[in-house]
């Protein structure tokens, strides 16, 4: 059974616990607040109060073998660092930090976290093309070259078929599948034939996506210079 420690626990910490409790897995708290070990300790294997800015108390309390580690201290940006850097000296496997800002972000990469996360950040760059666009419904950097994207196909593709469209060459985009009584559908014939505010699950490049959408999107076409808010 996987084994995994959360310390320090904010939103993202609570999320966090969400998702693993999902699965069979052991979750192992730490928090200095008793009011939030006592919220959080029927979720989780064990939840334990301790001040995470001793080193002796992380090397206690989490063990070596441990499959991952995450640190949300929230705004204790000092010690977030130094526990991420306890926890890469006790050799543990995957450490994934939450970051305040760029310089912290920057900081836990240097003394070693596998995975830095900016939930505010992430949060804005799936939000931002779907409210610039009315076509998108959904989108999902997985990095500056990949997005996946579920789209309301554009109105001139109505009546064709994949095969006519053929999206792959004339626009780079690939479709991964077609939305149909809203499940995705991933076994489709390339004769199918495009429906009317068709909902598809495609993949591309952020500007593949933009000029699919018909919009521009951040690493898509760029900004709109001129426009109402222009004037002031």
């Amino acid at each position: 059974m996987k084994q995994f420690a959360i310390i320090g626990i904010s939103r993202f910490g609570s999320y966090m616990i969400d998702e693993l409790s999902k699965i069979n897995c052991e979750i192992l708290v730490v928090d200095k607040s008793k009011e939030i070990i006592e919220m959080i300790k029927d979720r989780v294997t064990n939840a334990v109060i301790a001040d995470a800015i001793n080193e002796e108390t992380i090397n206690k309390l989490i063990p070596k073998t441990i499959d991952a580690a995450v640190v949300d201290l929230g705004d204790r940006i000092e010690v977030s660092i130094l526990v991420t850097n306890y926890l890469k000296k006790m050799g543990i496997k995957n450490i994934v930090a939450k970051a305040e800002s760029n310089e912290h972000g920057e900081i836990l990469e240097i003394i070693g976290a596998d995975h830095v996360v900016f939930p505010n950040r992430e949060a804005a760059k799936r939000l931002a093309p779907m409210i610039l666009s009315e076509l998108l419904h959904n989108y999902l950097p997985i990095n500056d070259e990949l997005v996946i994207a579920e789209i309301q196909i554009p109105e001139k593709y109505n009546g064709k078929s994949l095969r006519e469209a053929d999206l792959r060459k004339s626009m780079g985009i690939n479709v991964i599948g077609v939305k149909q009584d809203a499940v995705y559908k991933q076994n489709f014939d390339p004769d199918y034939i495009i429906q009317d505010e068709e909902i598809m699950l495609v993949a591309g490049s952020p500007s593949n996506i933009s000029s699919l959408s018909g919009e521009p999107i951040p690493g898509g076409e760029g900004k709109k210079k001129n426009g109402f808010f222009s004037r002031f």
